[in-house]
């Protein structure tokens, strides 16, 4: 039950734990794990590895406005900076299945990676011609 407050569904709480992001005390656990006062939930959502410690457990679920009562957010803040410094960097995160990407995205790639690759300058230019004959 707990699952469902850091994330939006309980199927997609499912989802992480099949999938290895959740764990407690540093072991995957499994969907039905159960979990006791005073752990810690470390939750990967790439870039980062949220932690949250479990303050008090509930038989019932709750609003979200009651959560911070029943968990408390120990992320380390170097987390946090690795998680601003990801979006700073201009690096494009294309979710899976969007398709390709659009000329400008292209375009914006390209002179991401090589800013100095337009700068008017015509390369093919023939120097050695000669206009004289």
């Amino acid at each position: 039950m707990w699952a469902t407050r850091i994330f939006k569904s309980r199927s997609i709480a499912v989802d992480a734990c099949k999938k290895k992001r959740v764990m407690i005390g540093g072991v995957n656990v499994k969907p039905s794990r159960m979990i006791r006062e005073g752990e810690i939930i470390q939750v990967r959502k790439p870039p980062i590895v949220y932690s949250f410690k479990v303050l008090v457990l509930t038989e019932r679920r709750m609003g979200a406005k009651l959560v911070p009562e029943y968990l408390e957010n120990v992320t380390p803040p170097d987390q946090y900076e690795l998680l601003e410094m990801n979006s700073i960097s201009g690096f494009v995160n294309r979710t899976k299945g969007t398709g390709r990407p659009t000329k400008k995205d292209r375009r914006e790639l390209d002179n991401f990676s090589d800013p100095g690759a337009d700068d008017g300058f015509d390369f093919d230019f023939d120097f050695d011609s000669d206009t004289d004959e």
